[in-house]
């Protein structure tokens, strides 16, 4: 069974943090006591609209548990690879 308990309070905050850090817009939707259901809603520069989830268990690689975030644009139809809070928050900036 898919388990998402690497999407702690402390990492939430990090992502956060990375998020503005970067100069992005973003909200989240409040449920980081229920991380399965816990969404982030990023602007980019351009104005479009990135949604960021903690990855399961099973998409986390072993050899850098600090890659746990994922971003999909639908106006891109483009999904991250499972990222670092910096990474993620990175890869919305930059995007194309």
């Amino acid at each position: 069974m898919a388990s998402f308990n690497h999407a702690t309070p402390e990492r939430c905050a990090q992502l956060g943090r990375a998020l503005t850090e970067a100069g992005l817009a973003w909200s989240d939707n409040g449920q980081q006591d229920n991380p399965q259901y816990l969404t982030y809603t990023v602007t980019d520069p351009r104005g479009r609209t990135w949604q960021i989830t903690p990855a399961t268990n099973f998409q986390i690689p072993t050899t850098n548990t600090a890659q746990i975030w994922q971003a999909i644009s639908g106006e891109l139809v483009r999904t991250t690879p499972v990222l670092s809070a910096p990474k993620v928050a990175e890869a919305i900036k930059t995007a194309p």
